[in-house]
């Protein structure tokens, strides 16, 4: 792993490189030390894919063999451990919405084992031990729950729109109707993605967060840096900490990134390097 440099932003070293059996992985050791999950956050490292999904692709809808994927995700559930396979993941149907869908046993192996039998679902929580959630990442965040008190997770997908529409509260909210979390209790985790300096979004983006977010919000928080020519950097990692300070979660366990997606082109896809031709990264979270 010595030979794998990656850019970080900053010299916290939330995230670490971790390898097994040539696939290399991120994940962050504070996640780890609760001793309840399974997780990590994928590379282009480590696959059997060819051309530009090279190697690692994680999304049976970009064009890549069927085949090759089945393989990558075999070899992610190696690393999960405890005898996984593909029935135990489920996925997303991501579209940029703030949906949020209870998994049970009975949704194993949605997405890549089975077809999913829903849409538009950005997130999923679960109190169910073994199923592995998954979510599909190219520059925008993803998003770790973990409730140690009642024993449950949930992994959202956070682009811009489910950013602001606050996806991380609706997230906590599910988790509590359903499972009795309280934010306060929870560990949460926002993953690699697209940097708010690499981030540059026009006036009407920009406008959308200024409506949802007061002024001193946006100054404290450092959610919006103006650049000439109508342009700005969105820090999307702050806007998603503030979420879920403003939900409850104690900003000690609110664990953030170093790692940005289009700083690190070849170790992680970046749709604003690679446009369509890539593949895509996952997010995996799993109770023990």
């Amino acid at each position: 792993m010595s030979e794998i440099k990656i850019k970080r932003t900053g010299e916290q070293r939330t995230m670490e490189l971790g390898e097994k059996n040539g696939v290399y992985y991120l994940f962050f050791p504070r996640l780890n030390e609760l001793g309840i999950v399974e997780h990590l956050f994928s590379t282009r490292l480590g696959g059997v894919s060819k051309g530009c999904y090279e190697s690692m692709n994680l999304s049976y809808t970009r064009g890549d063999e069927k085949e090759a994927v089945d393989e990558n995700y075999c070899r992610i559930s190696e690393i999960m451990g405890h005898g996984h396979n593909l029935k135990d993941f489920v996925s997303t149907f991501q579209t940029h919405t703030t949906n949020v869908r209870v998994i049970t046993e009975e949704d194993k192996g949605k997405g890549p084992y089975i077809q999913r039998d829903y849409t538009d679902i950005d997130g999923l929580i679960t109190n169910v031990p073994g199923i592995i959630l998954s979510t599909f990442h190219a520059d925008c965040p993803p998003v770790y729950f973990v409730d140690p008190v009642h024993k449950a997770i949930g992994l959202s997908h956070s682009g811009w729109k489910g950013t602001l529409g606050e996806i991380s509260a609706n997230t906590l909210k599910l988790m509590h109707e359903n499972y009795g979390t309280c934010a306060r209790d929870c560990v949460c985790a926002i993953g690699p993605s697209i940097c708010g300096d690499c981030y540059e979004i026009g006036e009407d983006v920009a406008c959308k967060f200024k409506e949802r977010f007061s002024q001193q919000e946006i100054d404290e928080n450092r959610i919006l840096i103006e650049y000439p020519n109508d342009k700005y950097r969105l820090h999307l990692w702050n806007v998603i900490k503030l979420t879920l300070l403003k939900c409850g979660v104690k900003e000690e366990n609110i664990i953030v990134t170093d790692v940005c997606t289009r700083c690190n082109p070849d170790l992680l896809f970046s749709h604003r390097i690679h446009h369509e031709d890539r593949g895509n990264l996952a997010a995996f979270l799993c109770l023990k």
